[in-house]
Order: C-alpha cells, then sequence, then structure tokens
C-alpha cells in the first residue's frame, strides 16, 4: 500500500482559506483520522487528495505517483488514482439487491490488467476440486434439510465459501453430484490434462496469464463475470454479509446497509479508502460496534484509511495517528494518547477529551529552583514543577523570535504578485473558564498580556478527592453511570470538572477536599496559546 504525502497544500475560495499551507505525510498501512470541528477543512483535505477537489497550490504524491502537482500542472482525475471513497449516505441503489450493488461499480471498470485464459483456469481449479470428492461430499452433507434432501442454494454457497471459488464454478462442482457417491476420477484426470494443454500450448504461466518474452501480457478490458463474483464473495466474506446477497437495502438495517457500501468500495481493491463521517448516521450502540468492524476491516484488508470525523472519542479509538486541524492549519499530528496527553496548545487540549480538560488561569513567574510560583482562582497559592528542565525566559524569547519570523515571512509573501490576503484570520484559541457566573466576554475588552499570564490545563482524571486535600470544594452537580461518575466541584467561583472511578454517590452541597495529582498538568502561554512545560501542581 502507498504512502501518501501533502507537501504546501492549500485551498482556498476568494479570501477563505479551506486548508492554508498543509504539510503531511501518511504512512503506508496506516489509519489517519483527519479531526475537528465542523468548516475546519478536513473533508476539504480529503477530497483534494482523493481528486475530487482541485487544490489551488501545492503537491500530493500517492505512492510514487505524482497526482497532483500546481507548478508542473499535473492533475490525475479520481477514478485515476485507484482510492476508494465511503460517504456519509451509503448511496446504494434500492432497485438492486446486495449482490448487484456491490458488483455496479466492478462491472464499469476498464483498465489496463493482465490477459489471461479464464477457461483454462477455471478448467484447471474444478480439476483440481474433482480430485479430492471427499472433501466436496462432506460440505454438501452439511446443506441437507431434516428430510434429508439436499438444498441446493444452501450447498451452492457452502460450495463458493468452502472452496474460494465464483457462483458459476460452484454451480458446475454442484452438477456432478458427488452426494450420490458417483467416481468423478475420470472427470477430474481429463479437466487437469485439458487445461495443462492449454497452458503449454499458449505459454501461460501458473496463474493462466499470457506471458512473452518472460514478462506478462496487458490488455484492455473489463472484468469477466467470473472476476467480478469472486471479488464480490471475497468482500462480502470479509464484512460478513453473505447471508443478505439477494435481499434489497430496504430490508436491511442502518449496520447491514453500512457494511454493503464498505463491501462496495473494497470490491475494486482500492489501495486507499477514503472514509468520510461514515458512521454517523448510525445510532450510539451501532457506531460502537461499527468502530470495532472498521479496525478489524483496516487489519484484514491492509489498506491505508484515512478517515474524516468531529467526533474526538472516534479519533481516539480508531487511528493510528490523528491529524487535528482548526481553520485549515495543521495543530497536531500524533498518535492519539500523544495528542491527548501532550497537546500543542490551547486548542488541542481543549478539543481531545471527554470530559474536557479543565483551565485555570494564573499569574506568576520562574524560581532559581525551576518551579514556577502561582497565583490561581480567588488569589490561591500554587506551585507548578515541570517533569523536565525549563527555561520560561528562554522560551519566551524563542517564542518571540519565531513569532517576528512568521510575521517577516508574511510581508515577503504579501509582496508576491499572486497573494491573497487570508480573510479568516488565525487567532489564539479562545479558551472557557467553567464559573458559577459565566463571564460575558462580548462586555469585556482584550486584556493586555504579560509573561506572565499563563494557563494551566488539568485532565479530570488529575482531579481526586481525599480527606487530606490541600483544597476546600463543595459538590455543584454529580452524574454517576455506574462504573464512574463524573462531577463539578466548586472552588470559590470557579468550577472544576473531575472523574471518580467507582460507584460512589455524591450530594450536590456536599463539601469535600480535593488535590490536583498526577506529573502531566499542562502549563501554557495564554498569549500564544502554546503548550510550555508539563509537570506536576503543588497547592
Amino acid at each position: 500500500m502507498p504512502e501518501i504525502k501533502l507537501e504546501h497544500i492549500t485551498k482556498r475560495w476568494g479570501k477563505f482559506y479551506a486548508v492554508d499551507d498543509l504539510d503531511l505525510t501518511i504512512a503506508d498501512n496506516a489509519f489517519v483520522t483527519l479531526l475537528g470541528p465542523s468548516g475546519c477543512g478536513k473533508t476539504t483535505t480529503l477530497r483534494m487528495i482523493a481528486g475530487l477537489e482541485t487544490p489551488t497550490s501545492g503537491r500530493i504524491t500517492i505512492g510514487d505517483q505524482v497526482v497532483f502537482d500546481s507548478d508542473m500542472g499535473i492533475n490525475i482525475p479520481a477514478n485515476k488514482r485507484h482510492v476508494g471513497f465511503l460517504f456519509q449516505n451509503y448511496a446504494l441503489w434500492p432497485n438492486m439487491t446486495v449482490y448487484q450493488n456491490i458488483a455496479f461499480g466492478l462491472a464499469n471498470i476498464k483498465d489496463e490488467m493482465p490477459k489471461v485464459d479464464f477457461d483454462a483456469k477455471n478448467t484447471a481449479r474444478l480439476g483440481e476440486i474433482l480430485s479430492n470428492p471427499a472433501e466436496v461430499v462432506k460440505v454438501l452433507e452439511e446443506c441437507r434439510d431434516k428430510k434429508g434432501k439436499l438444498d441446493e442454494k444452501k450447498a451452492i454457497i457452502k460450495l463458493i465459501d468452502a472452496f474460494t471459488i465464483s457462483q458459476y464454478t460452484a454451480k458446475k462442482l454442484f452438477g456432478y453430484h458427488l452426494e450420490q457417491g458417483r467416481d468423478v476420477s475420470a472427470e477430474a484426470a481429463s479437466l487437469k490434462e485439458k487445461a495443462a494443454a492449454a497452458k503449454k500450448a499458449q505459454g501461460l504461466n501458473d496463474e493462466y496469464q499470457f506471458v512473452k518474452d518472460g514478462k506478462v501480457l496487458t490488455e484492455t478490458r473489463k472484468l469477466t463475470k467470473e472476476e467480478i463474483d469472486l471479488s464480490v464473495r471475497r468482500v462480502s466474506r470479509i464484512v460478513k454479509i453473505g447471508m443478505f446477497m439477494d435481499r434489497y437495502p430496504a430490508e436491511l438495517s442502518g449496520g447491514q446497509q453500512q457494511r454493503v457500501a464498505i463491501a462496495r468500495t473494497l470490491a475494486p481493491e482500492p489501495s486507499v479508502l477514503f472514509m468520510d463521517e461514515p458512521l454517523s448516521n448510525l445510532d450510539a450502540k451501532l457506531r460502537l460496534e461499527m468502530r470495532y468492524e472498521l479496525q478489524r476491516l483496516h487489519v484484514e484488508t491492509g489498506s491505508t484509511f484515512v478517515y474524516v470525523t468531529h467526533d474526538q472519542m472516534e479519533a481516539m479509538t480508531l487511528a493510528t495517528q490523528i491529524c487535528l486541524i482548526n481553520n485549515g492549519v495543521l495543530q497536531q499530528y500524533d498518535v492519539p494518547l500523544t495528542v491527548y496527553n501532550r497537546p500543542n496548545n490551547l486548542f488541542v487540549a481543549d478539543f481531545v477529551g471527554n470530559p474536557s480538560i479543565n483551565f485555570v488561569e494564573a499569574r506568576g513567574a520562574q524560581g532559581a529552583d525551576g518551579s514556577v510560583d502561582l497565583t490561581i482562582f480567588d488569589g490561591r497559592k500554587a506551585k507548578f514543577v515541570p517533569k523536565e528542565k525549563t527555561d520560561l525566559p528562554g522560551w519566551f524569547k524563542a517564542r518571540d523570535e519565531a513569532e517576528a519570523a512568521a510575521a517577516a515571512e508574511l510581508k515577503r509573501r504579501s509582496a508576491e504578485k499572486n497573494y491573497v490576503e487570508k480573510g479568516n484570520k488565525d487567532e489564539t484559541f479562545r479558551y472557557h473558564i467553567a464559573k458559577v457566573e459565566e463571564d460575558d466576554f462580548s462586555l469585556q475588552e482584550e486584556p493586555v498580556l504579560t509573561n506572565e499570564d499563563l494557563v494551566l490545563g488539568v485532565r479530570p482524571e488529575f482531579i481526586h478527592i481525599a480527606g487530606d486535600g490541600a483544597l476546600d470544594g463543595e459538590i455543584y452537580g454529580a452524574m454517576p453511570t455506574g462504573m464512574e461518575s463524573t462531577i463539578k466541584i466548586r472552588i470559590d467561583d470557579f468550577l472544576l470538572t473531575g472523574v471518580v472511578f467507582g460507584s460512589t454517590l455524591f450530594t450536590i452541597g456536599e463539601k469535600v477536599k480535593l488535590t490536583i495529582g498526577g506529573d502531566n498538568i499542562m502549563l501554557f502561554d495564554r498569549r500564544s496559546g502554546k503548550c510550555i512545560a508539563f509537570g506536576s501542581l503543588q497547592c
């Protein structure tokens, strides 16, 4: 399966930048989720890779083939990129059976393929199976009803699955009526001899492909009925819908229809499979089941999956890599647990995690011992101890230099002839501080921020209720689910969200003591929104 590489990909409509200078490498056999809020550019990115949308500028490579290059004028159409696309809408033909829906796309494929002698190939396969009649009889005997009568339809399906053959070969095999104890050794030998003669006379290889000068000959052709049937049966086994092949979409549940759509996409054996929120139409229980199915499909097919979602739980549970986008700009590209535990900025920390992270505004400066003395909540003192050596003044200096370099680069680009100013400006993420009485931001002036203005990020699992806790709080709300409880704790006028494991019951208004534990508390720069360090908090 191929690697996918995006270099400086930009897509804009007028001054609106849907995707802004995106660099991304999707490894072979990866399961990458494009994650972000509505309108962030994730679907546009997916459509550009698939060839359904044309980038404004940049370069896209799939494997060793450049499929788009704005400078070289290359734009390979979608049907030549050998990719599959699974939409939010299943788009099944209501007047076609499941089998016909899966086979429909295959029947329309016309491409350069190996030249094969299918008669010789099928003859050889049939002769091989007939050489071991006991195995065939064993399969057929499983298809008798209570009265001992052989069910032909069931038998053909069983033969298809048992010997991985098409329905046409299965029908020929059934026609020998081996269950009657017939001796077919002569027929088996004759079929093998006939296939071997054709193979020798025409110079066929072991796959019964025509060969000349050591190279397999190709021809532009459509798939045969035999090839189509084998492909349909193959994918139906993968997604476990073999028993529904004669049904119509209206006779299937939502999950079954989704499986048919997946099978139709897998049938042409795409090198890359694109999925645009394919589970959004399913109920919560079915979505969870289908996530397991997609994980299994990824392993069994060995394909590269690129999956669009705005559901961070889907992204966390399915992906080998998460590509988090906001306002058309890549925010972080990492494995799921890295995105969760070590976010690059306030936006990433806020978007990933359920329940959401707690943000606590703080003011402070770094002391001689490397720790940061902070003032949090309504004047409470705390100390942040970095897990790794951190030079706060040096960090701020590097931040200012990077911002100056970015401003200089923007000035240089704005002088270019074809430059278009970005209308949807990039801004520092406006995080939410949960309070008993919420602030009205529309009436507030933008504060003047200094290097002493910081933000702490505390995941809910780091908040512990303990009798010897240093912080006094009050239970403001509690939602028990059996295995765990999500609670809101009031400290001064602020609200913190915590997760308590077990079946503990809490009473609203109950006074509690709590600690903020763990060594993965996050320290952010309030001005730029970037993460500075990870460490522990002493209150």
